[in-house]
Formats: structure tokens, sequence, C-alpha cells
């Protein structure tokens, strides 16, 4: 697979929200969106699979083969990628709501360990890596209360095994990568809080300050309150 069409430097950000199903990565991602407008940054949010029905079909072939299941969400990604390219020019910043390390951790975490670096080559050349990852990390005794909130054709038990591996898995990635991670039991004004701290963006929407005679003591316009 050859890699996404070369064009000019970008001048967006590419952040990505990472975690477990039901680890709140949407609630964020909607609420850090407008968080970062109101701060003056053009701001566009995307979701994976970009295509729901590649979406579908990856979800199915993975239930019983990872690595069919991983190839589907790589083509979903690949062929997604030019408009993701197009919003990095477009836009300052642009949130996703996973990226291809869901792949890694999710199929990735049931592959032996040359596999998973074969597919980790193929995600960096099938899309733009993101330049921030934001890990909501769920501790494995809560993942069976967050399931009870979503349904799942597997079984409650089989199903929060399966989390439980790709938690460990997104761990390990956040550690490899020095990702921001946060406690996802947090409460969801928190998150935010930290996640606009972690990322030390500074307003852009304040007008510059008039030359005076008197020039007076003021707080830092950089800082978040």
């Amino acid at each position: 697979m050859r890699g996404p069409a070369r064009t000019p430097a970008k001048r967006g950000l590419l952040i990505a929200l990472e975690g477990i199903d039901g680890a709140g990565k949407s609630t964020l991602l909607l609420a850090l969106g407008r968080a970062l407008r109101r701060q003056g940054y053009s701001v566009r949010l995307r979701r994976e699979p970009a295509d729901r029905t590649i979406g579908r079909l990856a979800q199915e072939a993975g239930a019983q083969d990872p690595w069919t299941g991983a190839v589907y969400f790589t083509v979903d990604r690949h062929l997604a990628a030019p408009a993701l390219q197009a919003d990095l020019h477009r836009y300052d910043l642009v949130l996703s709501d996973r990226s291809f390390y869901s792949t890694l951790a999710y199929q990735g975490s049931r592959l032996p360990p040359r596999e998973r670096a074969r597919l980790e080559d193929l995600q960096r050349r099938a899309t733009v890596a993101p330049d921030r990852v934001i890990l909501l990390d769920l501790p494995p005794s809560w993942i069976g209360r967050r399931l009870t909130r979503r349904g799942s054709a597997r079984g409650p038990l089989e199903r929060a095994r399966a989390l439980r591996r790709v938690a460990r898995a997104y761990r390990r990635l956040a550690r490899r990568g020095g990702w921001t991670v946060l406690d996802a039991r947090l409460p969801p004004r928190t998150l935010l809080r930290r996640v606009r701290r972690a990322l030390g963006l500074a307003p852009r929407n304040r007008a510059p300050a008039r030359r005076r005679k008197t020039i007076r003591s003021r707080s830092d316009p950089g800082r978040f309150r």
C-alpha cells in the first residue's frame, strides 16, 4: 500500500483521543472542540472509522481473524487520508475520535510480536500519524460497569476480558509514545480541564493590548483558568 499523497507541510495539529469502548472519548471530543473554538482556533472534528460500511465489515471480520479486521480498518484509514490532509491544511486543529492506535490496541494485541510490528508499519504508511495522543484510561475494575451501558454480541465476561487486554495494550503504547494519560473515571469537566492544560494551547481570541504611558501589571494572557 502506498502512503498518502505528498502535500506541502501541514499547518494544523492532529490530536487523537484514544481509549477502550465506553471510556468517554466522544463526550470529551465535543467538549474539547467547543472549548478550543472559544479560544480562537479553527477546529475540525473527525472520528474513525470514516466509512461505516467498512467499519462494520472490519468488526465482523475481526471477530474471526484480527489481521483481516485490521486490514479493513487500514483501508478505511487510507481512503480517508486525503480528506484528513486537507483538513490539516484548512484548520488549526483536527481532533479525532480514535486513530490507527486503536487498530494496534484492539486487533494488534491479538497478534504475535512480528505481525504487530508489520501492522504498525502498515498504519504509518496508510495515513498521517497523530501529533498528540490523549489516552482515557479506564481501570479494569470499572470495565464491567461501563459494559452494562453498551450492547455487545459477546457475553459480558468475554467482552470484559477482551477490553482488559486492549487496555493493557493501550498503556504499553502510551508509555512508549509519551502520551498524555488521564483517568477516564474523572468527571467530564475535570477531564476537559486537564486535557487543555496538557495541550498548553494559548488563547488566540484576545485583542492585543494598546500601548499606554503607564504600564500596569496583568495576568499572563496565555494562562488557562
